[in-house]
């Protein structure tokens, strides 16, 4: 699964084009994927800075093309991502199966909450996958070689404690038609998630300065 159609479909939307026009200064910093191997309800959305707003312009891919103008969670301006990956979503669960093997991690990986942005000049991608044994596993993995970076295991309860949210639910999941207003609640709920997920990489990113002075 590559990520170029998505990019092409989000090109062509009315909403992208009414957006690139209100906001001229606005730059690609990231992709947020979300994979589930479950159920097949997966999520694909690109993000934009708007520097102008100082706010991140969310454009969620699925089914139509929904755009949301966020608050960010830090006030440094990201960098910009070119998305043209060396990874595709497709290689992310065999890249961490073999790394979880290396280390001796038997549970299933069940869903993968993945963002790709550019760190210090690197794309890079930041993943948290829900585990068959109710586990979090945490890995990054840099894109150009496929080198996992970190990986590591966290309980659930324990990484649920670092977002400021109840449980997320997919609307999807119920026996009635998802509404609008429904995955734009999902949409919301799971940005919530991708911002633990960064604030944990800036967290790393300040002990990696640390260790190098």
């Amino acid at each position: 699964m590559k990520i170029q159609p998505y990019i092409e479909k989000l090109y062509a939307s009315e909403s992208f084009k009414k957006f690139q026009t209100k906001y001229k200064d606005a730059f690609l910093v990231a992709g947020f994927f979300v994979l589930d191997f479950e159920t097949d309800q997966n999520l694909h959305q690109i993000d934009y800075y708007v520097p102008t707003e100082k706010k991140v312009a969310a454009f969620t891919l699925d089914n139509k093309v929904i755009f949301q103008l966020l608050d960010t969670v830090s006030d440094k301006t990201p960098e910009k991502l070119d998305i043209r990956t060396s990874t595709d979503l497709d290689s992310l669960k065999g890249i961490l199966e073999d790394e979880m093997k290396n280390r001796n991690i038997t549970e299933e990986i069940k869903k993968i909450i993945a963002v790709i942005q550019t760190v210090d000049g690197e794309r890079l991608w930041i993943l948290s996958c829900i585990l068959s044994g109710m586990e979090v596993l945490k890995a990054h993995i840099e894109d150009e070689t496929q080198s996992v970076l970190m990986m590591e295991k966290a309980s659930v309860l324990d990484y649920i404690k670092r977002i400021p949210m109840g449980r997320v639910q997919d609307p999807a999941s119920e026996d009635k038609e998802p509404t609008e207003k429904d995955i734009e609640k999902k949409i919301s709920q799971l940005d919530k998630i991708k911002e633990a997920l960064l604030s944990e990489k800036q967290a790393i990113e300040k002990k990696k300065k640390v260790r190098a002075k």
